[in-house]
């Protein structure tokens, strides 16, 4: 673990591909690349900018448990970067804007102790089943003994998503976690299949209980649904749902091991799942955080209310409600004013000697640097700005299908502030 500044920037400085090796991380190209370093002026202070392909792809791949769709979300190689560099086992890792999970579940597979917090309540639905992993044997009971009526339909017109078979046997299982919820009776193996069929609803290929439509990470609207239906004369056709969970069930687990699996569960009752605002959390601890591994809403570039509107029906959860609590904004003062009060919290909560990576990007057509407003807010909030780390990447395929090109605008820009509190 590397515990002072002086020492990251020494491992910085000599970064290569090949020196991720010490971090016992496997990688596919043994190319070497020297870190480039460049400075930003802070006031009187100069601070580092780090610029090499520090955790992309090349480095290992991401555990088949990540493997659930969720709009922005980051790859699992940037948390794991960071949990190895500042923590050890049993060290408490803290994730304020959760998303799909992916640093407390790679926090939870290394064995740290974990914190996961999302204002919006899908982020824990999506999160916290990956800590209590069932078996496919209870799984499949559980599916099997489900009552389906295929007479059902939902209160919305479904129609132009799924056959009336598929739709009838969506609502029967909505209508079944609805009610074990409510009753208190929901378990582990409940909510498993609750997340996996979450993912399940809406997507590009047969594994999605939906005709074709956008990637699980985005819903579109029924108006445009039909638009597509009509464009590709396609008609939804009948998709049985417990096939495709069960599918997707032993995808996610397919390299799992035994000691994975306690870690999980371990750090699983240990942890704490919150669904609350970032900047008010007294439920955690202060002085108890050794690292925040995260990355905030941008300036107006996601809608994740609108994006999540059919997982949010089928979650039973009032998205208008969630809408007015997600940060969603164009104005960079009004951005900065809520990060500004989200850091004091953090200041709070990080240990003395602890870390914040706070992931940003460009926006605006690449004019906007989010990661040079960030640096003064944190240094306002307490801590000591360590350096920028700016991973060089080649772009995935979906970043393409966005209008993102490499290294020059988009969230897939990816910008690291580091941060330390004062010991």
């Amino acid at each position: 673990m590397i515990d002072s500044p002086k020492n990251l920037h020494r491992f910085l400085q000599e970064f290569t591909l090949d020196s991720l090796k010490n971090l016992k991380s496997s990688q596919n190209n043994t190319e070497e690349t020297q870190t480039q370093v460049k400075f930003f002026q802070l006031d009187s202070v100069k601070v580092p900018k780090y610029i090499n392909e520090f955790w992309t792809a090349k480095q290992r791949q991401g555990h088949s448990l990540h493997e659930i769709s969720y709009r922005a979300c980051f790859k699992a190689q940037l948390p794991r970067f960071f949990i190895e560099l500042f923590t050890t086992e049993g060290d408490i890792v803290y994730d304020p804007f959760s998303g799909r999970g992916t640093t407390v579940i790679e926090a939870g597979l290394l064995n740290r102790q974990i914190i996961q917090n999302d204002v919006n309540p899908l982020s824990k639905i999506l999160c916290k089943p990956r800590f209590f992993i069932p078996t496919l044997s209870d799984i499949k009971d559980r599916l099997e003994n489900l009552s389906i009526n295929y007479s059902q339909r939902a209160e919305i017109d479904l129609s132009m998503f799924y056959h009336p078979k598929t739709e009838a046997e969506i609502v029967s299982l909505r209508n079944y976690l609805l009610q074990r919820h409510q009753l208190g009776e929901e378990d582990e193996i409940d909510q498993w299949i609750r997340m996996v069929a979450t993912n399940r609803l809406t997507g590009h290929s047969t594994g999605f209980f939906s005709v074709y439509t956008l990637p699980p990470n985005q819903a579109v609207s029924a108006e445009r649904q039909r638009k597509i239906n009509e464009k590709r004369s396609q008609v939804p056709e009948y998709r049985p749902i417990i096939h495709r969970i069960l599918k997707k069930s032993k995808s996610l687990m397919r390299n799992l091991s035994p000691i994975q699996k306690e870690n999980l569960r371990k750090n699983g009752k240990n942890g704490l799942f919150l669904s609350k605002d970032a900047r008010y959390t007294p439920e955690i601890k202060d002085d108890s955080i050794q690292l925040i591994v995260t990355s905030p809403p941008f300036l107006n570039v996601v809608q994740y209310s609108q994006d999540n509107w059919l997982r949010g029906w089928f979650n039973s959860l009032n998205i208008d409600e969630i809408d007015q609590k997600i940060m969603c904004t164009s104005n960079i003062r009004e951005w900065q004013n809520f990060m500004a009060e989200c850091f004091n919290e953090f200041h709070h909560k990080v240990k003395p000697n602890g870390w914040v990576a706070f992931e940003v990007g460009e926006v605006n057509r690449g004019t906007t640097s989010l990661d040079e407003l960030i640096l003064p807010i944190g240094c306002k909030a307490g801590f000591i700005p360590i350096a920028i780390l700016i991973n060089q990447q080649v772009f995935t395929k979906t970043s393409n299908i966005w209008g993102i090109s490499n290294n020059k605008r988009g969230t897939n820009s990816k910008r690291i502030v580091l941060f330390q509190k004062k010991s």
